[in-house]
Parts: C-alpha cells; sequence; structure tokens
C-alpha cells in the first residue's frame, strides 16, 4: 500500500498537463514567451538588403560626398577641440541622412519581427538581478544541458548552409570574380557590391528558413517547460476558485441565511398546504403584490418539519393535499406565483382557509 500511493504522487508530481490559460498568463507577465531570436535576425537583415536594391545609389552618393568634402574641407585643419566640434557638428548630419534609412528598417523589422512572434509586452523580471544567474553548478548545468546542444548544432547548421550558399552565389560568378583585377576600381567596387548584395539576399533567405524551423522548435520547448501537474492544477484551482473547505461552509452559511429569511416569511403567509409528512408549501395572496398567489416558503423533509412547527406556532392553518404540495414543491421556488394549472385548487383551499378564520 505504501510503495502504490508513493507511485501515485509520483505520478500526480509529473508535469504530464498542458499549461491553464492563467499559467500561460502568469508567464507572459514575468517575459517567458516562446520567442526565436533567429527570426528578428533573419528579417531585419533581409530587410536591410531589400532596402540596398532600391537605396543603394543613395546612400553611396552620400557617403561619397561626405568623404569628397572630409579630405577637401577639412584635410588640412588643425586639430583641435574646437576644429573638431565643428567637424562633429558638420558631418554628423549628413551620416545620419546618409546611415538614418538603413537603421530605421532595421528597427522596423526587428519591432515587426518581436510583433509577429510575442505581439505587444513589456516586462520587466527578466531585467531584474538574479542570483542564481550567477550560480557557477547551475550554469556548468546550462552549458551541458540539452538546450545548450541543440544551440551548438543550430549555430554549426547556420554557419555550414550560410557558408554554403555565399560560396555557391561565388561560384555562379566566379567569371565576373576572375576578372576583377582587370577592372578599374569603380567597376571592381559595383560589381562586388553586387555580389555582396547577391550574397547577403541568399544568407537572409536561408536564416529566414532556418529561423522559422527554429521557432516551431522554440514553441515546443516553451509549452514543454511550462507543463503542469495534476497536482499543479489543483492547487491553481485552489487558489483561484477557492479552498473547497472554506467554500462549502461559505455556501452552508448562505443556506442557512437563506433559510432563516424563509422560515421569518411563514408566519405572514395564508396557509400551508402538506403532503403531510414530506412537502410543505406555504403560500400568501396579497393583491397589492401580485395578481395570483405565491410561494412564501418551501421545503421538504427536514426543513417542510420546520416550516409545519414554525406555523403551528403561529397558528398558521395547515391543509393537507399530496398531489398539490409535491406538483407546487417541483414546479415553483419561493417568490413564484402559483402555476395557473393549481390556481383552482389553491383557490378552493384559500376559500377554506378564509371561512375558517371569519368563523374564529
Amino acid at each position: 500500500m505504501f510503495l502504490v500511493r508513493l507511485d501515485l504522487q509520483f505520478f500526480a508530481g509529473e508535469k504530464t498537463e498542458k499549461a491553464t490559460p492563467k499559467k500561460r498568463q502568469d508567464s507572459r507577465k514575468k517575459g517567458q514567451v516562446a520567442k526565436s531570436q533567429d527570426v528578428t535576425t533573419a528579417i531585419m537583415l533581409l530587410l536591410v538588403f531589400l532596402y540596398f536594391i532600391f537605396g543603394a545609389r543613395h546612400t553611396l552618393e552620400k557617403m561619397m560626398l561626405i568623404i569628397k568634402e572630409s579630405f577637401q574641407t577639412y584635410m588640412l585643419t588643425e586639430v583641435t577641440e574646437e576644429s573638431v566640434f565643428i567637424l562633429l557638428r558638420d558631418l554628423l548630419p549628413e551620416i545620419a541622412y546618409a546611415l538614418g534609412p538603413i537603421m530605421l528598417v532595421a528597427l522596423v523589422g526587428a519591432l515587426a519581427a518581436n510583433y509577429m512572434q510575442v505581439g505587444v509586452l513589456f516586462s520587466a523580471e527578466p531585467l531584474q538581478p538574479k542570483l542564481e544567474k550567477v550560480d557557477p553548478i547551475k550554469g556548468a548545468k546550462r552549458i551541458f544541458s540539452m538546450r545548450a546542444i541543440v544551440e551548438l548544432l543550430k549555430s554549426t547548421l547556420k554557419i555550414v548552409l550560410i557558408g554554403a550558399v555565399t560560396f555557391a552565389v561565388l561560384w555562379i560568378n566566379i567569371d565576373e570574380v576572375l576578372i576583377l583585377s582587370h577592372r578599374s576600381i569603380g567597376d571592381s567596387l559595383v560589381s562586388l557590391a553586387k555580389l555582396v548584395l547577391q550574397m547577403g539576399l541568399a544568407a537572409s533567405c536561408v536564416l529566414l528558413l532556418l529561423s522559422v524551423l527554429d521557432y516551431m522548435y522554440q514553441k515546443f520547448d516553451f509549452e514543454k517547460n511550462i507543463r503542469m501537474s495534476k497536482q499543479d492544477i489543483k492547487e491553481e484551482n485552489k487558489n483561484v476558485e477557492g479552498d473547497p473547505l472554506i467554500k462549502s461552509k461559505i455556501k452552508q452559511k448562505q443556506r442557512e441565511m437563506a433559510m432563516s429569511r424563509m422560515m421569518q416569511e411563514v408566519p405572514k403567509a395564508d396557509v400551508v398546504i402538506t403532503n403531510p409528512t414530506h412537502y410543505a408549501i406555504a403560500l400568501k395572496y396579497d393583491e397589492d403584490k401580485m395578481d395570483a398567489p405565491y410561494v412564501v416558503a418551501s421545503g421538504v423533509d427536514f426543513v417542510a418539519q420546520k416550516i409545519k412547527a414554525v406555523a403551528k406556532s403561529h397558528e398558521i392553518i395547515m391543509v393537507e393535499n399530496r398531489p398539490l404540495a409535491r406538483g407546487l414543491y417541483e414546479q415553483t421556488k419561493v417568490g413564484d406565483v402559483v402555476p395557473e394549472e393549481f390556481f383552482k385548487a389553491v383557490a378552493e383551499i384559500l376559500a377554506y382557509v378564509y371561512r375558517i378564520q371569519k368563523k374564529v
């Protein structure tokens, strides 16, 4: 028996269940989400190289203008604190204007890549200092963990594939590479720029493909890490919904309060219809409140006995009618009007009660 209990505890502690919505929300608040940094890098590189297809001429012209102006204007300038300030004041805006579009495209790519993966998320939790991050034992475990091995294989695969793609681009354009030495400097730079652009686009596409696979792995790993055991789910439900024992006590207290309020209405009833032992239904007819008689108290067994005891102590007339008592109990609740099908029977009983009260 002891071994069976241990086995049950072991299996209850296994994290085999999918994370609940609350667990996912808590993880997200801590900044723990399925995200691949390779997706961000690949999209940034791809957008930057795509920008070069259309904006490279603008960037080249601006950079050549800056270089030309630097050599013509500032080449023979004496280096002083004031001259350096003037140099920076004049050239930095030009450099920003030349390189700014590239930085902007990279920023847009990074924001778009992160938004596609995790949406809008702000969390300071990952920035908080944690002592476990400098723990050498845990650090060694992270280094030799399965995740570290996967990251190593990923890096190796990226190097091999990107190297193969760039080599393939060079091999396809081998004739143009071989005649670079026979061309002018300007033509050689143009040819090299085209080759670099082709290699960059090819490498970006390969990296984008790998990043999609990496994102799928990161999502799988994330889902695995946030799995919960059956005991975790029970504890979460207990924390969210409250302790079952406390909830049962609250419900019991609510029932007691409802019972007390109902018993306070019994003395106001006109009649109590009984089974006679199992059911008791207290009815009242008040023209100012409702057009038909309504139920002020209803109960079965123990509650029925209490209703009858209160009615007896306040001299409320009790009438035995088994079919009517059972029908009213099954089809009405406290505060409900008597259904039309029972109008005739209830009217006869109330008439009987009113006649007795007049005689008294």
